[in-house]
């Protein structure tokens, strides 16, 4: 029984006292940190919700979505096609309005995909992403494959995300909301059946659950949730393009997952986190005998990876879990 616990169970204390250690620090963390970290901490932030929006399909649900960054990078045009060329959007209403885009695009290709299984839901959320890329890849009107830039960042309430410090803290804000949300979810009614669906759909079905409904509804959220993050990334970056809905964005996003461990949100947030900091230590690798061992950095990550799948299966998660909790 310890893979379906593994899911909803109470985060072990040590965890919790990360969590709580970790939102301490990145609390003082602009303070002490120069702005190049604080924007890399920022883009830190911002991948974790990204991973968390992820989990919420491929480790709650059970849906594994190959095409999750179609609604990341959704949301960043939005903020481009709102944004003024020589003044600030105003983020009170843009953000809402690029969130509400990525969801009914989410919405719009769930009714389709998740009528499917396995492989096939796999390689449709694929195919609809790549639709969506080559829309804004192939279109000048949107674009192109130059993308956009948006000129001057946000600003509502003397909230002014041209301010770094600014900018980290909404996002660390949001950081914290889409946590607190989606533990919430999970522990509630409705996450305890996505859990169900994602263990044996049959069997809720036959229970009197309309399984269609509650996978329409997660993909949805999801897809939401993702905007969120492609916002916030198009805000500090200033720039979109279509590489944001490719393939190896929505792969960033599942190696995090796994990374950190499917199904209880804290494991993306980990694993997002975990994910960066390795790939700037790979990337700073020095060079050994002519070998530059920092430019294949992607060796170093695809092997780090695969080791965590043989030795730990459930992530960093998993190896911060009670020994005793693995076979309750």
């Amino acid at each position: 029984m310890s893979a379906p616990q593994g899911h909803i169970e109470t985060l072990p204390l040590s965890v919790k006292l990360l969590l709580s250690l970790g939102l301490i620090a990145l609390m003082a963390f602009p303070f002490a940190g120069q702005d190049f970290y604080t924007q890399m901490v920022t883009r830190m932030m911002i991948l974790a919700i990204f991973a968390m929006s992820l989990d919420l399909l491929q480790g709650i649900t059970g849906l594994v979505s190959l095409g999750h960054a179609a609604y990341f990078g959704l949301a960043g045009y939005v903020l481009a096609f709102l944004s003024p060329a020589d003044a600030g959007a105003n983020w009170l209403t843009t953000l809402p309005l690029a969130v509400l885009g990525s969801a009914v695009a989410a919405l719009v290709i769930g009714f389709f995909v998740v009528r499917t299984q396995g492989i096939y839901f796999i390689m449709v959320t694929m195919a609809f992403a790549q639709m969506v890329y080559f829309l804004f890849f192939d279109n000048k009107v949107l674009g192109g494959s130059d993308g956009l830039y948006i000129n001057v960042r946000p600003a509502a309430l003397g909230w002014d995300l041209e301010n770094k410090q600014v900018l980290y803290y909404l996002t660390l804000v949001s950081l914290v909301l889409v946590f607190v949300f989606l533990r919430r979810l999970l522990i509630s009614p409705f996450g305890r059946t996505l859990n169900g669906i994602r263990l044996n759909e049959h069997r809720t079905q036959a229970l009197g659950y309309n399984s269609f409904r509650y996978k329409l509804t997660a993909f949805t959220l999801a897809g939401a949730l993702a905007g969120l993050a492609g916002y916030l990334w198009a805000a500090q970056s200033g720039y979109v393009n279509p590489e944001l809905m490719g393939f190896h964005m929505s792969a960033h996003a599942i190696m995090m997952v796994i990374l950190g461990g499917m199904g209880n949100v804290a494991g993306a947030l980990l694993g997002a986190f975990g994910f960066e900091l390795f790939l700037h230590v790979f990337k700073d690798l020095p060079t050994v005998g002519g070998f530059d061992m920092g430019k294949h950095w992607p060796l170093w990550m695809g092997l780090l990876i695969v080791g965590v799948v043989l030795i730990a299966p459930q992530g960093l998660m998993g190896l911060m879990r009670p020994r005793s909790s693995e076979h309750d």
